[in-house]
This record gives structure tokens, C-alpha cells and sequence, in this order.
């Protein structure tokens, strides 16, 4: 018998899902986590005020302030960062003027315009708010969640995501 020499070894694709609909049903589904994760968020800050004793804030409220930090900001610059979609940022900014977690004085160059910080109990509550996210960091860590795929490459998919959005939405306008 003539011996016949081996086949030369294909490599193996990487396994994607099938074009077309599996990926648009992922999508789909990708978008409605998304969704769920964002209430769930409100909900986790909310839970964590009431632990607390604070019930004056609204969880939108606190991320406000969080994601405010040591920032000094108009109304007009926290919208177009894109975050508090659906929220009347001025009226929240308001609002946590009277309460006393954020101070504001007219821009010297706008009179119009007026820049918001935070006061010392809007410190507060911002470290409030980065010591849950830190806990609850800690703990996805521990558990394994943050590595299968790695954080950071899920990140990145958001970015790209983001960024197509971004495009989509100038190009409309």
C-alpha cells in the first residue's frame, strides 16, 4: 500500500456566533441588559441611602454628585458629557443647591452661565457612593466576575459601541 502523507493541519476558526441573526438577537439582548444594569444601578444607590438614613436624595441625585467629584461645571457641560439622558439636570442641580450638596456662583465670563461644585456634604455623599462602588468591586473581583472575559475587554466593547453611537448620532444631524 503507498503511504500518502498527512494533511497539512488547517487551523481552526475562532467560534463566532452565525452573522446575521444570532448577532442581532445578541445585540438586542445586549441593549436590554444594558437597560436592566442602569435601573439595577439607581437601585443599589437608593438601597444604600436608605441603609444610610438619607432619603432626601434621589439615586439620579447621587450619581449626579458622584460623577461630579472635584469638578467645577455648568449644567450645559454635565449634558453634553452625554450622562442624566432623561433627567432635567437643571432642575436636579437646583434642587441639590437648596439642599446644600452643591454650591454655584455665576462664571465671570458668561454671566449667564453658572458653575456648580460640591459642598462638603456633597463630598459626602459622593464618598458614600464611591464606597459602595468599591465594595461592590471588591466583591466581583473576589467572586471571579471581572475576569471571564477580563473587565477591561468588556470595557473596551462599550467604548466601540459608544463611539458607533456617537457616529450614528452626527451623522443624523
Amino acid at each position: 500500500m503507498p503511504q500518502t502523507s498527512p494533511s497539512p493541519v488547517r487551523p481552526v476558526p475562532a467560534l463566532r456566533p452565525a452573522p446575521s441573526v444570532a448577532r442581532a438577537d445578541a445585540y438586542l439582548e445586549s441593549l436590554q441588559i444594558l437597560e436592566r444594569l442602569h435601573r439595577l444601578l439607581q437601585d443599589l444607590v437608593k438601597d444604600e441611602f436608605e441603609r444610610l438614613g438619607r432619603t432626601d436624595l434621589t439615586p439620579v441625585q447621587a450619581l449626579l454628585i458622584y460623577n461630579l467629584g472635584s469638578y467645577e461645571v455648568t449644567a450645559g457641560e454635565l449634558r453634553s458629557r452625554g450622562m442624566y439622558q432623561g433627567s432635567n439636570v437643571s432642575y436636579n442641580l437646583k434642587k441639590l443647591v437648596d439642599l446644600g450638596y452643591l454650591s454655584h456662583e455665576r462664571c465671570d465670563m458668561d454671566r449667564r452661565s453658572v458653575r456648580v461644585k460640591l459642598t462638603p456634604a456633597g463630598q459626602e455623599v459622593r464618598d458614600n457612593v464611591a464606597g459602595l462602588f468599591a465594595r461592590h468591586a471588591q466583591g466581583l473581583d473576589l467572586s471571579g466576575v471581572l475576569d471571564d472575559p477580563a473587565i477591561e475587554i468588556v470595557n473596551l466593547q462599550w467604548r466601540r459601541i459608544e463611539r458607533f453611537w456617537l457616529e450614528q448620532i452626527r451623522y443624523i444631524y
